[in-house]
């Protein structure tokens, strides 16, 4: 469960993330590539810059991010709140800053009634961060089937999803993939054995698998369209192994089974066109 926090500063988090005010152009925010109806991010391979150039790297989604020892595919930053930082200023996703955010923001009396409300003082940098940062680490998912048979639950998966974990783990895909977000607390080079998407970067930081059945299209370049394609690239590439269909059937059921839910709906993937760019976890 994510930490508790000040509802008023979580309300206001969520009002931000989705205020369009953000960004220099007053046409896109932080929802505008991360999605928090569906998957947390967009269907996109590529979202795009304001001047609609795709981006180098696909977008992660910002569900369970908080849980991630660092943040972005590079794994540049530390903090929900540096990143947040960094998004406002980049060019190519709110080309704006923080600076600039925050005199519109004082110049809207409503705006500042509920940051006064909120924090006991008008917009600045640190409560503006701040409140971003709040509404992220509430994007939690639990409620998995998978999280319900590690409390004991012993008939939230099927037999054939648990031989998925079972092959999963004695395949070695769970050296990366671990912990509390089956991935995100540790950097790996990709493509080991064999090419897999685009050269560079070359390291990256291990992405999490929770909802990964909904995260399409997959890779930091967003090259592959379909979980079964990703898995079987994954085990050529990172594993020296040929996976047969039964394999990666196996692997594909039981990842079906870390699809958690937020705010009582079970997370879905993300559709439509290519989105304006607005950062990326």
């Amino acid at each position: 469960m994510p930490p508790t926090q000040d509802p008023r500063r979580l309300a206001l988090g969520e009002q931000l993330f989705h205020d369009s005010r953000l960004s220099r152009d007053n046409t896109r925010s932080c929802a505008s590539c991360h999605d928090t109806s569906t998957n947390g991010a967009s269907a996109s391979a590529h979202d795009l810059t304001p001047e609609g150039r795709p981006l180098a790297l696909n977008t992660p989604t910002v569900l369970n991010a908080a849980l991630s020892f660092r943040l972005n595919w590079e794994g540049n930053f530390r903090s929900l709140e540096r990143e947040a930082e960094q998004s406002l200023r980049n060019p190519a996703t709110m080309a704006s800053g923080v600076e600039e955010a925050v005199a519109r923001l004082r110049a809207a009396p409503e705006a500042v009634r509920q940051f006064r409300d909120a924090y006991g003082r008008q917009p600045d940098r640190d409560n503006l961060l701040d409140a971003i940062a709040t509404y992220e680490r509430s994007l939690t998912t639990p409620g998995s089937r998978f999280d319900r048979w590690l409390g004991g639950d012993t008939n939230a998966i099927t037999l054939g999803e648990f031989s998925g974990y079972q092959l999963f783990k004695s395949l070695g895909c769970i050296s990366c993939h671990q912990g509390v977000n089956v991935g995100g607390n540790l950097f790996q080079r990709h493509g080991i054995f064999h090419p897999l998407a685009s050269p560079e970067p070359a390291l990256v930081r291990v992405p999490s698998l929770r909802n990964v059945a909904t995260t399409a299209p997959y890779f930091h370049d967003g090259s592959t369209s379909t979980l079964p394609e990703a898995v079987r690239l994954m085990g050529l590439a990172q594993l020296d192994r040929v996976l047969t269909e039964q394999q990666v059937g196996a692997i594909v059921a039981f990842l079906d089974t870390l699809t958690g839910t937020y705010r009582g709906q079970s997370v879905k993937p993300a559709a439509g066109l290519p989105r304006a760019a607005a950062g990326g976890r």
